[in-house]
């Protein structure tokens, strides 16, 4: 039998199996509960009753977080010469084309956002082996394939995220750090979950919300009740 740490025990103590809390409720809780020694994230993961296997069911979106991921995002931007000093001035972390594809050829893949140029795709493409696997790869609907790069690095830097369905039909993101006040992560992940709401497909049936939990790094996951999120 494993034994229950004394914050894992604190943990458990604090939230009622079966139960769904308020969107409130939860963040409180796992703000609590979250004792790492790490500043941990905070995670939300939403089963959707959609089929993603049917095109027109494929879920996927950005969303700009209100107040950030409170994640410093390292940034490459692989772009023409021309579009370096945008870059730069927005902030991006490196900047470059054939030297950064040559690199991510090699292995490299210390970033977290790929933003880069239509014009320029053709070169990015063979590097898909890569960066698909690892969530890399720049894509016009995530916004991360654009001729305003700048207003791009900007967005990602302010908390932008992306996210996508996967093939169990669920949803997972980070919506913050446990060490944004509560109001804050309140408002992140309201705002991620309303995002989720307002891309449901007129074809899906049933229930499109079937769950959602929340948790931290770490921490046990506490059921939140979809209605509170108007609350």
């Amino acid at each position: 039998m494993v034994k229950l740490t004394k914050n894992r025990k604190l943990a458990l103590e604090k939230i009622e199996p079966g139960n769904q809390y308020k969107l409130s409720e939860a963040v409180t809780i796992i703000k609590e509960v979250t004792k790492t020694k790490f500043d941990a994230s905070v995670d939300v993961d939403v089963r959707l009753g959609v089929d993603p296997r049917k095109a027109n069911q494929m879920i996927r979106g950005t969303v700009s977080l209100p107040h950030g991921t409170g994640k410093e995002v390292k940034v490459l931007v692989l772009c023409t010469p021309d579009k370096e000093n945008e870059a730069k001035e927005a902030g991006a972390d490196h900047i470059g084309l054939d030297d950064f594809i040559e690199k991510i050829q090699g292995g490299w893949t210390d970033i977290d956002v790929i933003i880069t140029m239509p014009s320029v795709m053709s070169k990015i493409g063979k590097l898909g082996k890569v960066l698909g696997p690892r969530g890399l790869m720049p894509n016009p609907k995530s916004g991360t394939v654009t001729m305003d790069v700048g207003k791009a690095v900007k967005e990602v830097k302010q908390g932008k995220i992306d996210f996508k369905v996967d093939k169990f039909g669920i949803i997972h993101t980070s919506v913050g750090k446990a060490s944004l006040e509560t109001q804050k992560l309140i408002e992140n992940t309201r705002e991620f979950l309303q995002t989720v709401i307002r891309l449901k497909p007129t074809d899906a049936k049933g229930t499109y919300l079937r769950s959602i939990y929340l948790s931290s790094t770490m921490s046990p996951s506490i059921r939140i009740d979809a209605k509170s999120l108007d609350e």
